[in-house]
């Protein structure tokens, strides 16, 4: 029988988007994290292409029939009417945004490790629009843009991070950002006082 891996080994997605590394938040963003317990395995800065942006979204192949419905959704759930009904056509507009937001000057993408790294992140990210994010999340505490803005200016809305939203997300991502080579394993004291069973060691 296959050992089940353990929850430390859990790893997870995260890209500092241009909006954030031009607001001087890389040290704020990596603290809120690394305040938490998680382990930094994979850091570098680049300048996506275009290309490499499209196929970071379209990894999960479902991922433009569902972004356009749940827009179309979240249009009607504010009493708009969505500027279409075809979820395809919605989706190629959001994402010729993401591909100008995210190529307009250099990302930093980072692997992050921990126990349930992927939803802890993501509670601290906070929501998708900064606007309804919630105070103490990094969006809810460092911007003030929302949908409705980003839709009148007809671009992506600013929120300064992409983290993976599943495992499975995770899983789909890390591969597409970072060679398998470019990931340390080490050990930091620290995971000592989070995961060992009977804290063994402290009184040595």
């Amino acid at each position: 029988m296959t050992q089940q891996k353990h929850q430390r080994e859990d790893r997870t997605l995260v890209i500092i988007k241009p909006d954030g590394i031009q607001r001087s938040l890389i040290g704020e963003i990596i603290k809120r994290y690394e305040r938490l317990g998680f382990k930094l395995v994979g850091l570098k800065m680049l300048v996506p292409t275009p290309e490499f942006i499209e196929q970071h979204y379209t990894l999960d192949t479902a991922w433009r029939q569902k972004t356009g419905e749940k827009t179309i959704a979240g249009y009607e759930k504010k009493g708009l009417e969505p500027p279409s009904r075809d979820p395809l056509e919605i989706t190629a507009k959001i994402l010729a945004n993401l591909k100008k937001y995210l190529t307009a000057g250099p990302v930093i993408a980072m692997v992050w490790q921990g126990a349930h790294v992927v939803e802890i992140i993501r509670k601290v990210t906070g929501g998708t629009e900064p606007l309804t994010s919630d105070v103490g999340t990094i969006r809810g505490d460092f911007v003030f843009d929302s949908y409705q803005m980003s839709d009148n200016d007809n671009r992506a809305v600013r929120n300064l991070i992409h983290a993976s939203g599943s495992p499975g997300e995770a899983e789909r991502e890390i591969p597409h950002w970072f060679k398998r080579e470019e990931l340390v394993s080490y050990k930091v004291f620290q995971e000592k006082i989070l995961y060992d069973v009977n804290l063994d060691g402290i009184l040595e």
